[in-house]
């Protein structure tokens, strides 16, 4: 008797040991539209693991402390070619039991995402439209990337702080310039910043870096900003990329040039090296053998926080991940100086957003000054009392 009851202990022991091993499997698809990106710079063509290369060393980072804690995070790679629907990517998705999504998409395509999928947990990575955030806000999509207001208000502080209260507005001729330019305009209006005209830079196609290469740039430009009104400083909305990269040391008049070129609002910058940053830009390089661009930084933080709430919660249920990243005892380290959390009423990341010029880091907004009642962090973008984000399913 007493053999069969040391037997039924040991028994018992191995089995919880074998379940305590047993890791809890958590699943995450990244979803990124594959693309020709024009860009003015050779600097700027992104490299073929752009944005999955970011998720990966997140998938990493989760894994070195999930072998402790119990967690396992695995990753797939979907890829969209330009004139592709999300139909395949969902039924991807289903078929391996993925709900956790890293998405690299324009809005239309986001969007799309989120109402044919609800069940979806999706962090987007990318897409800066306010309407994402606002009248179009959807409970399953958190917003990692900083959106449109958040860069421009960010913008516009640095420039009140150093007292250049007078600029010349840029913009392209894409809707999705209008959407920054009027990121801007709201910018400027809540910090105080004069608008002493706005013009327009027609894109007429072309290459950007032949047809509107070193020669004609020298030609357009000066003509494009002569005869305006007294100005500090021209701000350029160029989120097609077409023509703000040839706007520095081009203008008729000797100003500094930001937002879209020149001096850049951005969430990470390859040169960040700040509290802690220079490691993981270190680890990047090591592994993929390029620097860590904004996109990639975005899709290790989604990975981070997932890891992050798997790892509190045991869990890789979607909707309890959810409540906990946009409650207030969520948190997660991010190399910015500060821990990052999400804003409940429009499940934007809060964030410091760096001011780069392609070589350092010339600033970190918010600015000193610019007060909040909750957090400093809340001077960038749209508040609470001013959303129209109702989080509809």
């Amino acid at each position: 008797m007493r053999w069969l009851v040391v037997s039924l202990l040991a028994t018992m022991l191995a089995v919880g040991t074998a379940q305590a091993q047993t890791p809890l499997t958590i699943k995450i698809g990244v979803i990124r539209q594959i693309h020709s990106r024009q860009t003015i710079s050779l600097l700027d063509i992104p490299a073929k693991d752009d944005v999955i290369a970011g998720a990966m060393l997140g998938i990493a980072d989760s894994n070195s402390t999930g072998k402790f804690t119990g967690q396992n995070f695995e990753l797939t790679d979907i890829k969209l070619n330009p004139d592709e629907g999300i139909a395949a990517a969902v039924q991807t998705l289903d078929s391996a039991h993925i709900v956790l999504v890293i998405a690299d998409l324009p809005a239309a395509l986001l969007l799309e995402l989120a109402h044919t999928a609800p069940q979806l947990l999706i962090f987007n990575a990318s897409a800066g439209d306010e309407s994402l955030r606002e009248e179009d806000c959807r409970a399953n999509i958190i917003h990692i990337a900083p959106s449109h207001s958040m860069r421009a208000d960010a913008v516009v502080q640095y420039l009140v702080w150093r007292q250049w209260k007078k600029a010349l507005l840029i913009k392209g001729s894409h809707p999705q310039d209008e959407l920054l330019a009027k990121a801007y305009r709201d910018g400027a209006k809540k910090f105080g910043l004069s608008m002493v005209e706005e013009r327009t830079f027609t894109d007429t196609g072309g290459s950007r870096r032949t047809d509107s290469g070193s020669v004609q740039a020298q030609r357009q430009m000066p003509v494009l900003t002569q005869s305006a009104p007294a100005y500090d400083v021209v701000i350029a909305a160029d989120e097609s990329q077409v023509f703000a990269g040839y706007l520095p040391y081009r203008t008729w008049d000797a100003r500094p040039v930001v937002g879209s070129a020149g001096l850049v609002p951005t969430s990470w910058d390859p040169t960040h090296e700040q509290w802690g940053a220079a490691q993981l830009q270190n680890r990047f390089n090591a592994m993929f053998k390029h620097p860590m661009n904004e996109r990639d930084n975005n899709a290790w933080l989604g990975a981070r926080m997932i890891g992050e709430a798997a790892t509190r919660l045991a869990s890789s249920d979607p909707v309890a991940l959810r409540a906990l990243m946009i409650s207030p005892e969520f948190s997660v380290a991010a190399f910015r100086g500060e821990k990052l959390s999400v804003r409940s009423w429009n499940q934007q990341v809060r964030q410091p957003v760096l001011l780069g010029d392609g070589r350092t880091i010339v600033s970190v907004s918010p600015q000193e000054g610019f007060l909040h009642q909750t957090t400093q962090l809340d001077t960038l973008g749209i508040d609470q009392p001013a959303t129209k984000c109702s989080l509809r399913p």
